[in-house]
């Protein structure tokens, strides 16, 4: 807090399942009682790693940073954390810019109805499965489009076409070997000042 000069942090996040996460967690609840940060996330937690964190945890976690788009929407994830009313943050929400995903024809389809571009339409269909969706561009044409999703709304006949296309598919495959290994990892905070 001290060197990004606030009084607390609205979201903080336990990034990895490595190394004493446990410990990391508990830090975590610990600061919120404090009020120090208002929220707390956690990042790439899966299987039992997530089972455990969430029957370990005094405070549940507001956020669940993961891989979310409609080819890996997360359907039983989303069951399972329901009832901690966390919230699914997507990375990779266009799929990691997959061209097959963002040229269904059901997204065409519905750019065409509404006006947008098919990019526009999965970013809508985020909003309304209740994603938190931050996606990622330098280009500010994009950051404007992207913005620009709250217009219009899909219906529920939509939102079920959409559902169809969900492949199972991921991007990202976890790995308990490269989670431990950021465990590790050195950070030199000096070299950012």
């Amino acid at each position: 807090m001290k060197r990004l000069n606030v009084d607390y942090v609205d979201l903080m996040f336990l990034h990895q399942p490595a190394g004493n996460w446990e410990a990391g967690y508990k830090n975590l609840e610990k600061a919120y009682k404090e009020g120090k940060i208002k929220a707390i996330g956690i990042s790439n937690f899966h299987d039992e790693k997530l089972n455990k964190l969430l029957e370990m945890a005094e405070i549940k976690p507001q956020v669940m940073q993961v891989e979310a788009h409609p080819y890996y929407p997360q359907t039983e994830l989303k069951k399972i954390l329901k009832p901690y009313g966390t919230r699914i943050m997507a990375w990779y929400p266009l799929g990691h810019g997959d061209k097959s995903l963002i040229q269904e024809p059901i997204f065409t389809k519905l750019a065409e109805k509404y006006g947008k571009s098919n990019v526009q339409i999965i970013l809508r269909w985020h909003i309304q499965e209740g994603n938190i969706v931050i996606p990622g561009s330098t280009n500010p044409a994009h950051i404007k489009s992207n913005a620009d999703i709250f217009d219009f709304s899909l219906t529920d006949e939509e939102m079920a076409e959409i559902a169809k296309v969900n492949k199972n598919k991921r991007y990202y495959i976890p790995d308990d070997a490269k989670e431990e290994a950021y465990a590790s990892m050195e950070m030199d905070f000096d070299s950012q000042k």
